[in-house]
């Protein structure tokens, strides 16, 4: 179901909400691509509810547009409204979602996909969050300011045309601790199977399964 958040600052955006099943572990916040709260990742939310976490999609694109949600084929204006991002008015978005799901009890944990992967790593920077995980994260020289405070765990593939090699080089030397996966000849967006040209069903279910125990060992123990 769709809800409404107010961020620190008084913007008021939407959030999706995805009920745990069964007994409640903890709370998870995905983050977005450049294309909004669409039903693919409503579809990664419900996987994660399955396994036991309450989880929250909050509306990045809601300070431009309510309830935007841009067609793949569309990725440029999804990447004008990226750009166009403010990273602190962001991060308190993000936030926004992490309350409410810690007001809840358990742990909260932040998985993102390409912009939010990118996001994912921020907010195991600067917020209170039990673990982190990025799905071909991108802008990653954007982060490197600051040192991790939270465990973190990133996929990409090596035929990234968006996350070249020495740009994931700088990233594991700025990140020392970040768990990095390769899944070798996959490009971007390989998790998303709502994008047959892209998908990768083999390496998606790989990089969920290595999610899963992730926010598994660092959520609820």
């Amino acid at each position: 179901m769709m809800t409404e958040l107010t961020a620190a600052d008084g913007h008021k955006l939407d959030c999706w909400l995805e009920d745990a099943q069964g007994d409640r572990k903890g709370g998870i916040v995905i983050l977005q691509e450049i294309f909004g709260v669409t039903d693919q990742l409503k579809g990664v939310a419900a996987r994660y509810a399955e396994l036991g976490y309450e989880v929250a999609i909050p509306a990045l694109f809601d300070r431009f547009e309510k309830g935007a949600v841009i067609p793949f084929n569309e990725g440029p204006r999804g990447r004008d409204m990226m750009l166009a991002a403010d990273l602190d008015t962001t991060m308190l978005d993000i936030d926004a979602a992490v309350q409410l799901l810690k007001a809840k009890g358990g742990k909260v944990g932040v998985i993102g996909f390409c912009w939010g992967g990118g996001l994912a790593i921020r907010a195991a920077q600067t917020l209170d969050v039990g673990a982190s995980v990025a799905f071909y994260g991108t802008r990653l020289g954007q982060y490197q300011t600051d040192g991790l405070k939270a465990p973190v765990q990133g996929h990409w593939g090596t035929e990234d045309s968006h996350v070249p090699a020495e740009m994931l080089d700088a990233a594991r030397a700025a990140f020392p601790s970040m768990e990095v996966f390769e899944y070798n000849g996959v490009g971007h967006a390989f998790a998303n199977d709502a994008r047959p040209a892209d998908y990768v069903q083999e390496a998606a279910a790989l990089a969920h399964d290595r999610t899963a125990k992730f926010l598994q060992r660092h959520l609820t123990s």
